[in-house]
């Protein structure tokens, strides 16, 4: 086998897509397969774009439904269970609200208003997103909410990509979408692909290794994303539910079937903190997770077992 590989920034986020076939040609055709599948979705989901799905039913709300695709459609229905199974903990119609007042880089001096905090998180709730299948419509009922889907587009795209990949007849392939990874088959080397988790204070120094084959891992940290205001830090994971950031967990890596549901779980865990995020994981079949909470703890679901 020969195993093709592109880089390149797709979605706002590294992308590395890695693909095996016998002939190189084969292999490389079918990275631009996938990168234009990612491209396509890029197009549908992103909030940038005026003409996208999503910024069309942001533009509506409170207005009228908006005709969209049975894509998207099944994106949101999958983000609204999400958001009930977590409580709320993770909420596509906090949608990119918070940007505006917590953006987390050298430019953010102060600490954002309470009342402005507080009616972001208000004007915010997946309740008020209304779907009408027989007439394929999406409705935000409340004039002013905007949906997002930064918390489950990059999981999202790395699974369509494979999927077009191994409808190729690609048997071995990797996406990489920024740290949210799915791969099937082998690697180079003949065996699983091996994913490392780093530690977060020692970003080149993994602390734990997991095999995949058909499988996604996930990971979310807030090491590397805050700011420093008051002497207190404020990391970049938002409670959509107060609007806040949260606090008391380092990092949460999930295993699961899908990257979408992967990267959906990861920010939820660390909002629910490290009780409620593990109960919440070990009654779901098939996910996994590890997590690290700030004092350098490690807590791991009940089918990972962690050395």
């Amino acid at each position: 086998m020969i195993y093709s590989s592109e880089t390149l920034k797709l979605m706002g986020n590294r992308f590395v897509i890695t693909a095996a076939h016998n002939q190189i040609d084969s292999a490389k055709d079918a990275v631009q397969v996938a990168i234009a599948e990612i491209s396509r979705i890029e197009n549908l989901l992103s909030t940038f774009k005026a003409d996208s799905e999503t910024n069309l039913i942001n533009a509506s709300a409170g207005l009228k439904p908006v005709s969209v695709s049975l894509e998207i459609i099944h994106l949101i229905e999958r983000s609204i269970k999400i958001s009930t199974l977590t409580g709320g903990a993770f909420d596509i119609s906090y949608g990119s609200a918070e940007k505006s007042f917590w953006n987390f880089d050298k430019s953010m001096t102060t600490l954002p208003d309470q009342e402005t905090v507080l009616a972001a998180a208000a004007n915010s709730n997946f309740r008020d997103i209304e779907i009408n299948h027989t007439a394929q419509t999406v409705f935000l009922k409340k004039k002013g909410i905007r949906i997002g889907f930064g918390g489950i587009g990059k999981g999202y795209a790395a699974d369509m990509a494979a999927t077009k990949l191994q409808n190729l007849g690609i048997k071995h392939g990797l996406i990489n979408a920024s740290g949210d990874l799915y791969g099937w088959g082998k690697s180079q080397n003949g065996k699983p692909w091996t994913i490392s988790l780093a530690h977060p204070d020692q970003k080149w120094n993994p602390f734990s290794d997991f095999e995949i084959n058909n499988m996604a891992v996930a990971t979310s940290g807030n090491y590397e994303k805050y700011v420093v205001i008051n002497h207190k830090k404020y990391a970049h994971t938002i409670d959509p539910r107060t609007g806040w950031p949260v606090s008391g967990i380092k990092s949460v890596s999930v295993v699961a079937p899908k990257a979408e549901i992967a990267d959906a779980f990861t920010k939820p865990i660390t909002v629910l903190g490290v009780e409620k995020g593990l109960a919440l994981i070990n009654s779901i079949n098939g996910l996994g997770c590890i997590i690290i909470n700030e004092e350098n703890k490690i807590f791991t679901s009940d089918n990972i077992n962690h050395k």
